[in-house]
């Protein structure tokens, strides 16, 4: 195993100019047939991760997950993939493979794992039961044949792919990137990740992507969430001792709140609380659910009696308390908002409370993450954030560590994921200063066909469908555009109800009118400015 040379905070790598040269116009050795490539989600957003590899009648799916939905789709739980071409080719399909737990991920699995023929899933430990603990939640949809595996397994798949699972650091245990081997070369997902620092700042685990880099890389598909931010990513060892020092200078209550899938950092302030004398509690069914299973599986290992019921809380003193909760975006249902408002029996804010938000805000979360501090402070609440003090570390790498990665890998084409076209249009050129040509660095949009040879990668003028396919409750796929529309001229314009009955022999209507409005105009009983609505909507229709 080659060792890298460290010298913070430069990484020192082998210069990209004294690997072979190659030439993306080089004739192809490997014959006619193309490795298709193609993104159906992911590529134009945050979240509905999912691409497929295509050989011959093969396909090999990476990542099946979910979008929370914007403010231009007004109603929407969630928007999944597109799979309508997949469903055309579910014999074909040989495996789906997924690089973690988080939802963005492997959330869209029970909408859509039978429309595709319910094929066999490789997973690690904490993906796996993440999926099948989802799945229970959907009693009609199948069950689901889950193959466990590890760092370092390496798994046939059909005929014509093997998938290598390699670690990476993110912000849920078990995340891996998987070398896909295919008939034209090395198609690397690198998934969600970061480069994990000591706290000296030393980089960790740099070998294996070294190791990845000399098996020859075809193409490299890579986080582009943090592309446009500078530097590298903070250590978890940092936010863990800030934390630390928040935790000792508060003689109240501490409630942090945080994504329930942060189970690496959860388990370390677990251990921060045994060390100061805390007791915790826990509220919020994800975060609930989410340890239940982490210490199902050994990642968490909390002190016996260190975690106590949330009814029993009001048995310490409140310097003794220490209360885990979802809610860090501000979300209605979450379990800050319910103590928050009173909701929860438990727990209600006092003066003297330390609120810790040991998270970012996703975009277009920020007013209502706004307003549940607004409201803690009115309470009394101190509140603490990451915009105050490095108490969070993203789990995407940044600029110097994308660029650190793709220096080690080397690839032929650099195909930049997960993330907007800006973000995407970012790492492109942190590829281009590591010396990647321009004609290697790809941007694709969702549903975007490209063909891959053993020396080229094109994106060619086919597509397949990949426009937002939504779940509104119950129904999936049957909100459209227009509705998603109409929805939106409601609640811009308001809507106005007539009820009327009309003589099936006269046409003519009997009675008067019952006259509904909300959002349309004000009204006191049925009369607008003076004149009986009535009347002002029979001249409107012409009405005898």
């Amino acid at each position: 195993m080659i060792k890298t040379k460290i010298t913070p905070p430069e990484v020192r790598l082998k210069p990209t100019s004294e690997a072979p040269a190659r030439n993306a116009s080089q004739s192809d050795a490997g014959g006619k047939e193309k490795l298709r490539l193609v993104p159906l989600g992911g590529l134009e957003e945050i979240g509905r991760n999912m691409s497929f590899l295509e050989y011959k009648d093969e396909i090999v799916i990476i990542d099946m997950g979910i979008q929370f939905p914007e403010e231009e789709t007004p109603g929407i739980d969630f928007i999944i993939p597109n799979t309508t071409y997949l469903e055309g080719k579910k014999k074909n399909i040989k495996g789906l493979i997924l690089t973690h737990g988080h939802f963005d991920h492997v959330g869209a699995i029970p909408y859509l794992i039978e429309k595709i023929g319910n094929p066999i899933i490789y997973a690690t430990g904490m993906t796996r039961a993440i999926v099948l603990k989802h799945q229970n939640d959907f009693p009609r949809a199948p069950k689901l044949n889950i193959n466990k595996v590890g760092n370092g397994d390496i798994v046939k798949i059909g005929n014509y792919f093997t998938a290598e699972f390699f670690g990476v650091d993110h912000t849920i245990p078990d995340t891996a990137g998987v070398i896909v081997k295919t008939p034209v070369g090395n198609v690397v997902h690198f998934a969600d990740f970061r480069i994990d620092y000591d706290a000296d700042g030393k980089p960790r685990d740099l070998n294996d992507y070294q190791r990845i880099g000399r098996m020859g890389v075809h193409t490299l598909m890579i986080d582009s969430t943090n592309a446009d931010e500078p530097g590298r990513s903070l250590s978890e060892k940092i936010v863990e001792k800030n934390l630390e020092e928040l935790f000792i200078k508060t003689d109240g209550r501490i409630i942090i709140t945080l994504f329930s899938t942060l189970l690496t950092r959860i388990d370390e302030i677990l251990k921060i609380a045994d060390r100061i004398g805390r007791k915790v509690a826990i509220t919020g069914r994800s975060m609930k659910e989410n340890i239940e299973l982490a210490q199902n599986l050994g990642y968490i290992k909390p002190a016996k009696g260190l975690i106590v019921p949330i009814e029993e809380i009001n048995k310490y003193k409140d310097g003794k308390v220490m209360i885990f909760t979802t809610g860090s975006q501000g979300q209605t249902n979450s379990g800050l908002m319910k103590i928050l408002t009173g909701e929860n029996r438990h727990v209600k804010i006092k003066s003297g409370d330390m609120v810790i938000f040991s998270s970012s805000a996703v975009p277009g979360n920020e007013r209502s993450i706004q307003n549940i501090k607004d409201g803690l402070c009115r309470q009394g609440a101190d509140v603490y954030t990451s915009g105050l003090i490095d108490i969070h570390a993203s789990g995407h790498a940044p600029a110097e560590d994308l660029k650190t990665v793709i220096k080690l890998i080397n690839p032929q084409f650099l195909l930049p994921i997960h993330g907007h076209y800006f973000k995407r249009a970012a790492n492109a050129k942190l590829g281009a200063e590591m010396g990647i040509s321009k004609d290697r660095l790809m941007l694709m949009d969702n549903g975007q066909v490209a063909e891959l040879s053993k020396n080229s990668f094109k994106i060619t003028k086919e597509t397949v469908p990949a426009y937002y396919v939504m779940v509104d409750g119950l129904g999936v796929g049957d909100v459209s555009e227009v509705v998603l529309r109409d929805r939106k001229l409601m609640s811009a314009d308001g809507m106005f109800v007539i009820i009327a009955v009309v003589d099936s022999q006269t046409g003519k209507i009997k009675g008067e009118p019952d006259i509904i409005s909300r959002g349309f105009i004000y009204m006191t009983g049925y009369y607008f400015k003076g004149l009986h609505l009535y009347e002002r909507v029979k001249r409107a229709f012409r009405t005898n």
